[in-house]
C-alpha cells in the first residue's frame, strides 16, 4: 500500500454512500452491515466511500424542501426528528481501520458546527492513520436548530464556515500558526501531526453556485459537490466554477466535481450494469470525476462483494483505466 494517496493526477472514481442513518434505531448490533458494507467495498475496488452528517434533528423537517433555507426543492429529509444518524467522522475512522486503498469523504459535514482547532486536530489524524486517504466534503446545511443547538448564529453560517475551513488550512499548513478575526485570535500555535497529504485535507465544498458558494470553492476548493438546481445540470455549473477559478488565477487542472450516476435495474432488482453505466463516458468527457452510484446493498460482506466486483470492473472499462 502506497503511503500517500495524491490527488495530483485525477483518476475517474465510482463512489457510494452507505447508509449511516435509520429511521429507528436498529438494535445490538444492527450497524455491522455498515461496516461490512465498506469492507465490501474496498475489496471491490470502489474509489470512494462517502458518509453524511446530521448532529441533532429538529421537528421542522419539511425545511428540508425550501432552497432558501439551503434545502433541495421538493426533497424531503430521509428520516424523522428521532432518525438516528452517526458521526460521519467516526464512521470514517471505524471504515479506515477496516480498509486499506478506498478513499473517505464526508459528503458533507456540517463543519460550521465544529469547533476549527479540535476539527483541525481530528481531520489530521484520521488523514495520518489512513495514509492519506482522507476527503473533506463541507458545507452550510439546511438546518437552524442544528446551529441553535451548538450556540452557533444560523444567520452567519457561511461567514462561520469560511473561518472554519481558513483556520483549518492555517493549522494544516503552517508549523508556527497564526490567526486573528473577531472571534479567534491565536500566535505561535503549533497543531501536531500534519495531515499526510500536502497542503492539508483536500477540502469539497457543497452547494448551488451562488456568489458565496463560488467565492468560496476559489478559495478553499479542491472539489464542488453541485447542490440544488446545479445538481440536475453539474456540467454547466463546472464552466462556471472553471471560470472563476481562472478569473482567480488558479489552474483548474486535477479540479474535482461529483455527480450521481442513475443507477438501471433489471426486473429482479440487479443491477443492470450496461444501462447503468452508459453516460459514463460523456460524464468523464464533461469533467465530471467522481460518479457516485445510490446502491441498495446487501447488509453481508460477500454479497455486497458480488455485487460490487462486477460493477467496478466494467467501470473501468467505461472510464478507459
Amino acid at each position: 500500500m502506497s503511503r500517500c494517496h495524491s490527488l495530483e493526477s485525477v483518476t475517474p472514481a465510482l463512489s457510494i454512500q452507505p447508509l449511516n442513518f435509520a429511521a429507528k434505531d436498529p438494535g445490538v448490533g444492527g450497524w455491522q452491515p455498515l461496516l461490512d458494507q465498506a469492507r465490501a467495498a474496498d475489496a471491490a475496488g470502489i474509489d470512494r466511500l462517502v458518509v453524511s452528517d446530521h448532529v441533532i434533528l429538529g421537528e421542522n423537517l419539511e425545511a428540508y424542501g425550501n432552497p432558501k433555507l439551503g434545502g433541495m426543492e421538493g426533497g424531503r429529509q430521509p428520516t424523522g426528528p428521532d432518525g438516528h444518524w452517526l458521526d460521519p467522522l467516526t464512521v470514517l475512522s471505524m471504515w479506515a481501520a477496516l480498509t486499506s486503498h478506498t478513499r473517505l469523504m464526508t459528503g458533507i459535514l456540517i463543519a460550521g458546527l465544529r469547533r476549527p482547532a479540535n476539527l483541525a486536530k481530528t481531520t489530521a489524524t484520521l488523514d495520518v492513520l489512513s495514509e492519506g486517504r482522507l476527503d473533506l466534503g463541507v458545507g452550510v446545511g439546511w438546518q437552524r436548530e442544528e446551529y441553535e443547538a451548538n450556540g452557533v448564529p444560523y444567520e452567519h453560517r457561511g461567514a462561520r464556515l469560511d473561518q472554519t475551513l481558513e483556520i483549518c488550512q492555517t493549522l494544516w499548513r503552517e508549523q508556527r500558526a497564526a490567526y486573528r478575526s473577531d472571534e479567534v485570535n491565536f500566535q505561535k500555535i503549533h497543531c501536531m501531526p500534519k495531515p499526510l497529504q500536502p497542503g492539508g485535507v483536500p477540502l469539497w465544498i457543497s452547494g448551488t453556485l451562488n456568489p458565496n458558494v463560488l467565492r468560496r470553492i476559489v478559495r478553499f476548493g479542491t472539489g464542488w459537490i453541485p447542490w440544488g438546481p446545479d445538481a440536475m445540470n453539474p456540467v454547466a455549473g463546472l464552466a462556471r466554477v472553471r471560470e472563476a477559478l481562472e478569473t482567480a488565477g488558479r489552474d483548474t487542472a486535477g479540479f474535482q466535481v461529483t455527480s450521481y450516476l442513475r443507477v438501471a435495474t433489471e426486473p429482479d432488482g440487479s443491477i443492470d450494469i450496461d444501462k447503468t453505466l452508459a453516460s459514463v463516458p460523456a460524464m468523464i468527457e464533461a469533467g465530471i470525476t467522481d460518479l457516485r452510484a445510490t446502491l441498495n446493498l446487501p447488509a453481508e460482506f460477500t454479497a455486497a462483494q458480488d455485487i460490487l466486483s462486477p460493477l467496478v470492473e466494467s467501470f473501468r472499462k467505461a472510464a478507459g483505466r
